[in-house]
This record gives structure tokens, sequence and C-alpha cells, in this order.
């Protein structure tokens, strides 16, 4: 039996895709900050629930040595854990804006620098990184968050050729929106009550913003997209996946020019 690791797994995406690979007869090492919460993944056969904090190098490295000594071996690295961060970056707290890309980025590194011995060893895995269409296409409020993805897409991307070599896949999912609780519990909002400068402009994007959210895909989607990068045998890099996906289309067509007004028109109106 195949194994797959995932990080974030405790809800939406994560907890889909894990569900997902389960259900297609794969062991799954299932990780999250807090596991004693988890009552849904623990029940099923083959998963192995463990707790992985991605801004603690000790906890990845506990993580995968279990995941190793449980299952033998680790053939898909699912790079998913994060969190959102919306608002002026002004407004933003040295703290906020370190916890964003310790997250987000730097975490998805070191757990991609533990688990690549293992897949040099055996000589194969794949590697599946969880960017997003906000890691091609940018709009106003997301300045960390597009911030992360752009860094996952750039880390990702150069990463494929020194993997190549050694059997090493590597794959990026770009999620559109997505009905998750991404927009709630899974987000923070930057507020600074001495910026009333921002008050009004913010106002009218954070209302485009969750209205966008509204008319978002399923996460099972997403998943069905992640198992597919992990067992097509191919060396495709990105995978677009749910809707507003043709925005990554409609970034790369249009001049820079016309792209930023039609944001602005359809971001502050």
């Amino acid at each position: 039996m195949k194994t797959m690791f995932i990080t974030g797994s405790s809800s939406g995406i994560g907890k889909e895709t894990a569900k997902l690979f389960q259900a297609k007869g794969w062991n799954v090492v299932a990780t999250m900050r807090n596991p004693q919460a988890e009552e849904e993944l623990i029940k099923l056969k083959n998963v192995k629930v463990l707790q992985c904090d991605v801004t603690d190098q000790n906890s990845i490295k506990t993580a995968v040595n279990e995941s190793i000594k449980a299952f033998g071996n680790i053939d898909v690295l699912v790079n998913n854990a994060g969190y959102y961060i919306l608002g002026p970056f002004e407004a933003a707290t040295h703290e906020q804006i370190k916890r964003q890309i310790d997250t987000n980025l730097f975490g998805l590194i070191e757990v991609t620098k533990e688990m690549i011995p293992h897949f040099r060893k055996q000589k194969s895995g794949t590697i599946i990184n969880l960017s997003s269409i906000a890691g091609i296409i940018s709009i106003p409020l997301q300045t960390l968050y597009h911030a992360t993805k752009w860094g996952v897409e750039g880390f990702s991307e150069s990463l494929q050729f020194e993997l190549r070599p050694f059997n090493i896949r590597v794959k990026i999912i770009e999620p559109g929106v997505i009905k998750t609780n991404f927009l709630g519990s899974s987000m923070t909002m930057l507020q600074d009550d001495k910026l009333t400068e921002y008050e009004l402009y913010s106002q009218k994007v954070v209302k485009n913003i969750f209205k966008n959210g509204e008319k978002g895909s399923s996460p099972d989607g997403v998943a069905k997209t992640i198992y597919k990068a992990a067992t097509d045998n191919n060396t495709k890099l990105r995978y677009p996946t749910g809707n507003s996906k043709e925005m990554v289309y409609i970034r790369k067509m249009l001049p820079l020019k016309v792209y930023t007004s039609l944001i602005r028109s359809a971001m502050e109106k």
C-alpha cells in the first residue's frame, strides 16, 4: 500500500484529501496542530493522526519519523497547512507578518526539506504543494497571503529541476475560491483603529471578497485534483482547480494595465 503524508488536515481541503486517499486504499498520515480534537479521521482504517506544527522543526521531524516507522515508507507529501490574512498591510503587526510567512511558506519549505532525504533514499516520491490562484494573480488586501503563495510557486518551480534526477516529482495545486472555513476560523483580519484612512476602501473590498467566497466550489473537488496529481505519473507542474481558476488564464492573457483595471473595477465598486 502507498502512503500519503498531509499537513493541515483538521478541516477543509486537508480533511477531504485525507478521506479521499483513504477511500482509494492508501495509508494516510493526517497531521494537524491539535490532533486531540480530531474525531472523524481517527476512526478510519489505515489513517494515522499525528501532531505536526509546521512552524516547529522538532514537531516536523517527529511526525515524519513516526510516519516512516508506522508505514515503512511515504510516497506522497501534501503540503496543505496554511491560513489567510486579510486587510491593509500597514495594519499588520510584526508578529502577524512573521506568523503568516512562517506558516504558509517557511513551514511548507521545512516539511519538504525533512521529507526529501526519504524520497531520495527510496528513489521516488511526489511533493504536492498547495498554492492558490493567489500565487498567480493579485487582489487588494491580500498582500501577505500573496507573498506566501507567490513564494510557494517560485520555490516549487525551481525545486522540480533539482529533484527530477532522483525520480521525485513536484506538483503545485492552485485552487480558486473554495467553500471552506478559510473566510472564517482560518482567517485573520488585520485591524488598526488608528488607521482610519483605510476604512472605507477596506469595507468595499472585503464585501466583494466575501461575496465571491459565497460562490466557491467544494473542497472535495480540490481533493480530487490532488489525488490526480499524485497518481497521474507525469511531470505536469501546475493544476488549477475550482471556481475562479479562469482568472489564472485571464491574468496571463491580458496586459497588466488592463488586468489591474479589471480587478479595481471588481473589488472597489
